[in-house]
């Protein structure tokens, strides 16, 4: 791609591969920012929509969509993209790229936009990408954002992670406006792994606003699972104050706190008695917590780490463990040094 030295790059092709409310905002994004931008959907209808009433009405409703913007359901559509933003939900995404590598130029930059750990092998995405698509240069961007707030362009700051620091400051530039700071940094592996496990830690905080056992416990669990975030971090090879920054603290600090989270109203809901079933029924998204938390809490077995919150919820969600019992036995753990 090109890119002029401390100015905005010349106007570039930008290929989003998901069309959900964070895909979508992400779209209008990249089109703020005075791109030319496409966006991938298997979904017809959203496809009819964004391109002729310039809006999501399925997955982004209420954010009215730069005209520019067009819609496909055929991926050699982006294949002229010069940056392909990654955008599908962290489980399906090997399997959409599995079935159209062979359709996406092996130069393009892939920017990962998903959060998660594979359920199925246990990599990170970016772990799972060098596999599928070993020739193109990866990014990650990660942070606190809500799609509907990004889309309406509210103030929003995010990381945006490249090992070639270069192509980062240049991802960095194209995609980032005054309303959404991108601040590059060379950890991809600590910015992922902060936006993955966030979301586990987001549904033990809706269970402890569900069983309103106060803003001190969820306040604890936000600092101790702080915590698991860095020891599961460092473990992988990530930097420390990554984990400490936007796309760490930042991420998990809106993601516990405010009722918007998907991860933290599916914690409220089994706090309040509703069962997953029940929840789940009708719902067109998922939150991403809900498999990470089974994945994440097997990477930590492997790895050795002790990271009991995130072995409470996976137990909870996949294990149909009491939740009474699950807190008692979290308040039950031996007194130790903080650090």
């Amino acid at each position: 791609m090109t890119a002029q030295r401390d100015s905005k790059p010349t106007r570039q092709k930008i290929g989003v591969i998901g069309s959900g409310a964070w895909g979508t905002a992400l779209a209008a994004v990249a089109a703020a920012s005075e791109n030319d931008v496409t966006i991938w959907s298997r979904n017809t209808q959203v496809v009819a929509d964004i391109s002729n009433k310039h809006e999501n009405k399925l997955y982004l409703k209420g954010a009215a969509l730069n005209p520019s913007i067009k819609a496909t359901s055929e991926i050699n559509d982006l294949s002229e993209c010069n940056v392909i933003l990654l955008v599908v939900p962290s489980q399906h995404l090997r399997s959409v790229l599995e079935a159209n590598r062979d359709k996406i130029s092996k130069s393009v930059p892939l920017v990962l936009c998903a959060k998660g750990v594979e359920i199925t092998s246990g990599l990170l995405m970016t772990e799972m990408l060098a596999e599928v698509m070993p020739d193109n240069p990866i990014a990650v961007l990660s942070g606190p954002t809500f799609a509907i707030e990004v889309a309406n362009e509210l103030p929003t700051a995010v990381t945006l992670a490249c090992l070639d620091e270069q192509l980062g400051k240049q991802l960095a530039q194209t995609l980032g406006s005054r309303s959404f700071r991108i601040y590059h940094s060379a950890d991809p592996i600590g910015a992922e792994i902060g936006g993955a496990v966030k979301n586990v830690i987001a549904i033990a905080c809706g269970i402890v606003e569900g069983r309103k056992l106060g803003d001190n416990a969820r306040a604890a669990l936000i600092t101790r699972g702080l915590s698991e975030i860095v020891k599961l971090g460092l473990a992988k090879g990530g930097r420390r104050e990554t984990l400490m920054g936007l796309a760490g603290m930042g991420d998990l600090t809106l993601t516990c706190t405010a009722t918007q989270s998907r991860n933290y109203a599916l914690g409220k809901a089994l706090g309040e008695g509703t069962t997953i079933e029940d929840y789940l029924k009708g719902r067109i998204t998922v939150a991403e917590g809900l498999s990470s938390s089974k994945s994440v809490s097997a990477l930590a077995k492997v790895l050795q780490i002790d990271m009991p919150i995130c072995n409470a919820i996976s137990d909870v969600l996949h294990r149909n463990a009491n939740i009474d019992h699950t807190i008692a036995n979290l308040l039950a753990r031996p007194q130790k040094a903080e650090f």
